[in-house]
């Protein structure tokens, strides 16, 4: 049994895991929900459209002339053949009315109602080429003109431990768009991620509406390492906001639990799903807010939130409360490392082995690894950090515990005097 070492399923060997996110950018949560996790300790993951901040790639459409395309409405009916490009227009024809209808449009098309999509196209078409689509001024939420965050901002809140990523350029229905203009909202949001903050922003992303568009998924999961949309792993269920499974009906290893704290959810539920985390061994609860106080879509009051966040760092024992980004890259390590050991009289030395970049992959596991019962003291050396652990004990025998990083080296666990 000396030697014999186990990886935590989260770190700090927690019972689950809980990641807070947030949608859209939306100022209130910069300037009330964030330093409510500031003065409790806890990190967060917003996904920002990063159209909205100045210096960054704008929305844009990419494509034939429109000029031409609008013409073309007039005498060719919306089809599959014409559709994307079509859709793609729409929201760049310069009202708040269009981009409602490619909103529209995207919605129909993802549930599968497809001759109402190209309906919808053709009337808002028709609309264009009569004059009479309007300027209704109505600011939809996630292009709300109050939020004027800058890239300095951005980056001082992921130096404060936050991870800042990407839910694309302007917010589209990206299985409404063709490829050109899909690829542009993943791929420049992405440039202007990693120009403005650095390559930790850039391994998850949000695609709009929540969309499990396989076709979407499948060019996203080229541009992003995770997706909070979809993350298919086999030794994960995905269990997303609309679904109503229990997380304790899966059998597999880990379950990502989505929910989406919205107005109407009353703060009990919201503590219960806390609890539901706390009562298994393998949760992880991604928390999806978007509005704040008086803004945003559903939005949850100052109140709330300050007894919400209060009440997960009241049960930290237990959870670890984590960013997106960093509970993906502990899950994908645990499940990708092989530990060897060597046990000597007075030393075991343990290496971690995997085939993940240890330069994306660094998140500190966390270790279980048995010693002699004659070890008093036990010091950690890994690099250059050296430590001496607390020797705990259950049936199996003597453990210390302790977190490594992978690609780091060695790890030797000395028998103190």
């Amino acid at each position: 049994m000396v030697g014999h070492t186990e990886i935590a399923k989260f770190q700090g060997n927690k019972k689950g895991a809980i990641s807070v996110t947030y949608d859209d950018g939306i100022v209130n949560q910069l300037t009330i929900a964030k330093p409510i996790m500031d003065s409790l300790g806890l990190p967060a993951t917003f996904y920002i459209i990063t159209g909205k901040v100045e210096g960054s790639g704008t929305g844009k459409f990419i494509g034939r002339d429109p000029q031409e395309i609008i013409a073309e409405t007039a005498q060719i009916k919306t089809d599959p053949s014409n559709f994307f490009e079509r859709a793609s227009l729409i929201a760049y024809t310069g009202t708040s009315e269009a981009e409602d209808y490619h909103a529209r449009a995207g919605s129909l098309f993802e549930q599968g109602k497809i001759a109402e999509a190209h309906a919808l196209i053709d009337e808002g078409y028709a609309k264009i080429r009569q004059g009479t689509m309007k300027d209704t001024d109505d600011v939809v939420f996630h292009n709300n003109v109050e939020d004027t965050t800058t890239w300095e901002q951005y980056k001082s809140y992921f130096a404060q431990g936050h991870e800042i990523a990407s839910h694309t350029v302007t917010h589209p229905r990206l299985a409404a768009l063709d490829e050109v203009n899909m690829l542009y909202e993943l791929e420049q949001s992405k440039a202007d991620l990693l120009k403005f903050i650095g390559p930790e922003s850039i391994f998850s992303a949000e695609g709009p509406y929540g969309t499990e568009n396989e076709r979407v998924m499948e060019y996203a999961h080229k541009i992003y390492p995770a997706l909070r949309n979809r993350m298919p792993e086999p030794w994960l269920e995905e269990i997303n906001r609309g679904s109503k499974m229990n997380p304790g009906e899966s059998s597999k290893e880990y379950v990502q639990w989505q929910r989406g704290p919205v107005s109407r959810i009353d703060i009990n539920q919201m503590k219960a799903w806390v609890d539901t985390v706390m009562t298994h061994d393998n949760n992880w609860l991604v928390l999806v807010f978007h509005g704040v106080e008086n803004l945003g879509w559903e939005p949850k009051t100052r109140p709330e939130l300050v007894e919400y966040f209060s009440y997960m760092k009241a049960n930290e024992q237990d959870l670890w409360i984590a960013t997106f980004r960093d509970v993906t890259k502990y899950l994908r390590e645990r499940k990708a490392t092989q530990v060897s050991a060597e046990v000597e009289k007075d030393l075991i030395t343990l290496t971690l082995s995997s085939d993940l970049d240890p330069s994306v992959y660094a998140v500190p596991l966390t270790l279980k690894t048995y010693i002699s019962a004659d070890w008093k003291s036990v010091q950690f050396l890994q690099n250059e950090e050296n430590t001496v652990l607390e020797i705990e004990n259950d049936e199996k025998g003597s453990f210390v515990m302790y977190e490594a990083r992978p690609g780091r080296g060695a790890i030797s666990l000395k028998k103190g005097p």
